[in-house]
């Protein structure tokens, strides 16, 4: 009986083993929908820019089919750097696991803070991660012993347990298998300095259990643990042999103290693990209360006959097969399946209970012990203590990834059972395979909450520089001034030059009229001196005398009148001043052509530093603080690891020469990087949510009006309704058209998370988890034939 219950739980590992690693099969999750995959951003000065960098995918349109531009009015006036052409392309899948189920935005100065996730992610480590390492080094240490132990079963159990451990690689140390990484001192255990004193090369033989931990995909994490605990325990009998000679008054001895004291000293030592085992307790009782049922269903699990099914996938053919056949085929794989699921779920159950009822224990069987209620030791739990105590250091580090079932078959394992048990055709996979590293980063994770969201200064106005700094209305005012300076001057030039031309003017016409009285004066004497000759000189003078007196006193006058018009200091101050106002003309004119270049200049330096933006990393991921935090027993806020509630942000065209690559990298603005912000598009993939129809995107332009049959589309963190990417929040056009994008999701009722199987992903049932590969399926089919014939005979 023992040989036979020994080689059964050492087909448990092997069926371990086939949880953790993902099982490959030749099913596929496709289906007649089609759904979105991945989005990308295309973006470029030029249309055909944009829309070569989305090579490969499609582009959103418009209901008229036309590619729509998200960017439209994102740009400014004069000194900005104008619009560029923003599309979205997409990629689609027919397998719902890779499927995105919800798209969100965010802008730059949008309701989130990296600073309070680097805190949390800091707390996560300083919290949860370093002080559990510090813990499980003693199962780590354990394993190493072992590995290197003379004693036949311990060796051969760390030797299965290192085979094991290799199938899972570490992408830090060029690949190396964990379980030859973990036969060497970690980093931890090394120290910083120590560590960063190796080369790169001396590095890769050293593993940084700290970061495997906490960034590990959660299987690869759980098998991890799950096989150092079972590693564990370097003495030369099991736990079980040490319960079977251990007792509470034993425990109660070895204190050397008196009865009270001993009690509180083994309360010290047992007690915190002892309500962990209770919690796990009645579980356990329950399953090996159902033997009768969980070995029946064992027997025609494993008695029934697959060779139709088994024809059916070896002969099936992908390239040509029908529809009709492979509508077979996953009929086929799905039988098997859901048969080897059935196995996975009762044999443990069986194999524990046989084996229990076989070990005496204080008068009884350890059955009798493990099938008492857990109620019954609320009074006494020292009556389980001596199950604690009889655990190795490693063991109770790792409690809280076994069941007790993996307890009983790691006490009733021997060596043979674990060289009976391999699971060689298992694929070696990175222990972060399906993460996304990246949240783990520094600075590289937004984190946002409804505390966040609520906050008023999130939602304040773009600070924005003012249109026209003082320097240019300073270099306005001083134009102004010059050029009125100018005129001024040109007004005061003239009026002397005018002055001089009416002074220059009066004294021509005096000279003038002097010039002609003389000339008259002396006509007149002409014509006195030739009349005398005929008519005497009294008869010509009393003729001519009154017009030369006449002549006379004009010209007299002429003289008097030119005599007091005749200024030489007004006419050089005049002079003067015609001068000095043209000179200062030339100048003030010299000075407002200055003044206009510099309030040019001044006011295009304004209208640039108006547009320019001083943009921030984007996240390459947001989450909400809901999705990721938990509190403990005592109240103290912890991080739950869920990839699924983390938010990727989709990449773009933007390379390194671009002027925002070393800030925004290659992660995508919606407004082509010449918004008032970045408006960063991020989508997730969640099992639990019901994945967005590809054919269902529908753009809305110009319009609030929600599309009939549609309630969700492109939104805000936060916000169930859908956003305007166009918002004046984020772009500079006030009056640019709204663009909303709406989505449907596949009708509810289909789950996403498939079959067991075809995720390769575990089934947990307790603290480990377990499931069954193709090769488990068989060993435990051998393992219940071989029962039933000992039974026979």
């Amino acid at each position: 009986m023992r040989k036979l219950l020994t080689g059964m739980i050492a087909l448990a590992l092997a069926v371990i083993m086939g949880a953790f690693n993902p099982v490959r099969v030749l099913a596929s999750d496709a289906g007649s929908q089609v759904y979105l995959s991945e989005l990308k951003v295309g973006m470029g000065k030029k249309a055909a820019d944009a829309e070569k960098a989305l090579e490969g995918y499609t582009i959103i349109t418009d209901a008229s089919g036309q590619k729509v531009d998200f960017n439209k009015g994102a740009g400014g006036g004069l000194g900005s750097k104008g619009d560029k052409v923003v599309y979205i392309g997409y990629r689609t899948t027919t397998d719902r696991k890779y499927a995105i189920t919800d798209v969100a935005l965010m802008n730059m100065k949008g309701p989130y803070d990296t600073d309070s996730y680097d805190l949390l992610m800091e707390g996560y480590m300083n919290q949860q991660i370093i002080p559990f390492v510090q813990d499980f080094m003693a199962a780590i240490r354990e394993y190493r012993e072992n590995y290197n132990s003379s004693n036949p079963g311990n060796k051969a159990r760390a030797q299965y347990i290192h085979d094991a451990l290799n199938k899972f690689t570490d992408d830090d140390c060029n690949g190396a298998g964990i379980g030859d990484l973990l036969l060497n001192q970690t980093k931890f255990e090394m120290g910083d300095d120590a560590y960063n004193a190796l080369s790169d090369e001396e590095k890769a033989r050293h593993a940084d259990i700290v970061t495997i931990i906490a960034q590990a995909n959660g299987i690869a994490t759980l098998a991890i643990e799950n096989l150092l605990v079972r590693a564990a325990d370097s003495s030369d009998t099991t736990w079980i042999d040490r319960l079977r000679e251990t007792s509470v008054d034993d425990l109660l001895d070895e204190t050397g103290l008196s009865y009270s004291k001993a009690l509180k000293e083994l309360d010290k030592l047992y007690y915190d693990d002892a309500m962990r085992l209770l919690q796990i307790w009645d579980t356990f009782r329950d399953q090996l209360a159902g033997y009768d049922e969980a070995l029946a269903t064992l027997e025609e699990a494993t008695s029934k006959d697959f060779s139709k099914e088994k024809a059916i996938i070896e002969n099936y053919n992908f390239e040509t097969a029908t529809e009709e056949e492979g509508k077979a085929y996953g009929e086929a794989i799905a039988v098997i399946e859901h048969n080897m699921e059935l196995i996975s779920s009762v044999y443990a159950d069986v194999m524990c209970k046989e084996y229990l009822e076989t070990i005496e224990y204080e008068g009884g069987t350890l059955l009798d012990l493990f099938m008492t209620p857990s109620n019954e030791f609320d009074e006494d739990p020292t009556l389980i203590y001596p199950i604690i105590a009889s655990l190795s250091e490693g063991q109770r580090a790792g409690m809280d990834f076994l069941t007790l079932e993996d307890l009983i078959m790691i006490g009733a394992t021997d060596e043979n059972g674990y060289k009976e048990s391999t699971y060689d055709e298992m694929e070696p996979e990175s222990v972060y395979e399906n993460v996304e590293r990246g949240i783990y980063e520094p600075g590289g994770v937004g984190l946002t909450s409804d505390s966040i969201r609520s906050d008023p200064k999130y939602y304040a106005k773009q600070e924005l520089s003012p249109l026209l700094s003082t320097l240019s209305y300073v270099s306005y005012g001083l134009t102004a001034a010059s050029a009125i300076a100018l005129g001024v001057s040109l007004r005061a030039m003239v009026s002397a030059n005018r002055a001089i031309t009416a002074y220059n003017a009066s004294l021509s016409a005096l000279t003038t009229a002097a010039r002609q009285a003389k000339n008259s004066i002396r006509g007149l004497k002409v014509m006195i001196e030739e009349e005398s000759v005929y008519m005497g000189a009294d008869a010509a003078m009393n003729r001519f005398g009154k017009g030369l007196e006449a002549a006379v006193q004009r010209a007299a006058d002429a003289e008097t009148a030119l005599a007091q018009a005749a200024n030489p200091e007004y006419l050089a101050r005049m002079s003067s001043r015609s001068s000095t106002c043209s000179k200062l003309a030339k100048g003030f004119g010299v000075a407002v052509i200055i003044m206009i270049a510099i309030s040019t200049y001044f006011t295009w330096r304004d209208l640039v530093n108006h547009y320019k933006v001083e943009f921030t990393p984007i996240p390459r991921f947001m989450v909400d603080e809901k999705d990721i935090t938990a509190f403990n027993a005592n109240g103290e806020k912890i991080v739950i690891k869920n990839q699924q509630a983390y938010y990727k942000a989709a990449l773009c065209n933007r390379d390194s020469s671009a002027e925002f690559y070393k800030v925004l990298g290659d992660v995508a603005d919606l407004n082509g990087d010449v918004g008032k912000q970045w408006l960063a598009l991020y989508y997730a993939r969640n099992e639990a949510e019901q994945p967005i129809l590809a054919s269902s995107l529908k753009v809305v332009i110009d319009s609030k009006e929600i599309p009939a049959g549609y309630s969700e589309g492109f939104h805000m963190f936060g916000v169930g309704a859908a956003e305007n990417i166009n918002n004046t929040l984020y772009v500079w056009d006030s009056g640019a058209k709204s663009i909303y994008v709406y989505f449907q999701k596949a009708s509810a009722g289909a789950s996403t998370a498939g079959s067991l199987f075809t995720f390769g992903s575990v089934a947990l049932t307790g603290g480990a988890g377990i499931a069954v590969g193709a090769t488990a399926t068989a060993l435990a089919m051998k393992a219940v034939g071989k029962k039933k014939k000992k039974e026979e005979e």
